[in-house]
């Protein structure tokens, strides 16, 4: 019998990350799930067979080690990382801060390649796979979206660069952007709709989707489905693929 495939997903405490965590648990993974929220980690990975809680701030230039050593260490061996951590604040560019801009690259950005970075030796010995999950704001720029859009846009530009390492090296490197998604963001999102316009929730969701030009929002299994897919053996041809999940938002070619 196979020995079981083990991945890390950051940002596993909730939305898609958790989703993403869920779904390969559920596929016989076994699942390092990192995330700042410790309690909500914990919570997480005691619902899920052969996974693992390891509480770390990705922006900390330590953590991705040790989070890549704790996997190693738990499950001896690393097949997939999943970069899904990290959140940007959203607001008039003239209003946002070099903290923010700091802070929105620091997670999600250097984050994912402190990570990849750390995981890469292992993942190359295992012939394995890295997915990132950046977002459509990086292919459709928003005046309200712009440190999001800025880090969404580098986070495909690396997938391409190590898409072309990874070729020469064993290693799949591949990227989903999530278009509107039922997370807790979305759900800000229709909040503000709602404040701004008046609207009761149910109106503002129709509203923010007839802004975006999709039939429905999507769900972060959705989204864990197609990761599913890039790290399973249908998805081996798949090196370097910028996947948009957005339910057709996207309409350039």
């Amino acid at each position: 019998m196979a020995e079981p495939r083990a991945a890390i997903v950051s940002g596993a405490s909730r939305g898609i990350g958790l989703a993403i965590a869920e779904r390969l648990a559920a596929d016989g993974w076994r699942v390092l799930l990192a995330a700042r929220s410790g309690e909500a980690l914990a919570e997480a990975a005691a619902r899920l067979p052969g996974a693992v809680a390891h509480a770390a701030d990705l922006r900390d230039p330590a953590a991705a080690e040790g989070a890549v050593a704790a996997a190693v260490k738990a499950f001896g061996r690393l097949d997939l990382v999943v970069n899904s951590a990290g959140a940007t604040q959203r607001g008039d560019f003239l209003e946002l801060s070099d903290a923010a801009w700091e802070d929105g690259f620091a997670l999600k950005l250097h984050g994912a390649v402190r990570l990849t970075r750390a995981a890469w030796p292992h993942l190359r010995d295992a012939g394995g796979s890295v997915v990132m999950i950046a977002g459509v704001g990086g292919r459709v720029a928003s005046a309200d979206f712009t440190i999001g859009g800025s880090v969404n846009a580098a986070l495909m530009n690396l997938t391409k660069a190590l898409a072309d390492k990874g070729v020469a090296e064993g290693v799949r490197v591949n990227c989903i952007n999530p278009g509107s998604i039922r997370t807790g963001r979305l759900e800000g999102r229709i909040a503000t709709v709602m404040k701004e316009k008046g609207l009761d929730r149910d109106a503002a969701a129709a509203e923010l989707a007839r802004q975006t030009g999709v039939a429905r929002f999507g769900e972060p299994a959705e989204i864990a489905g197609v990761v599913a897919f890039l790290a399973s053996a249908d998805g081996a041809y798949l090196q370097g693929a910028l996947l948009d999940v957005d339910g057709g938002w996207v309409r350039a070619v």
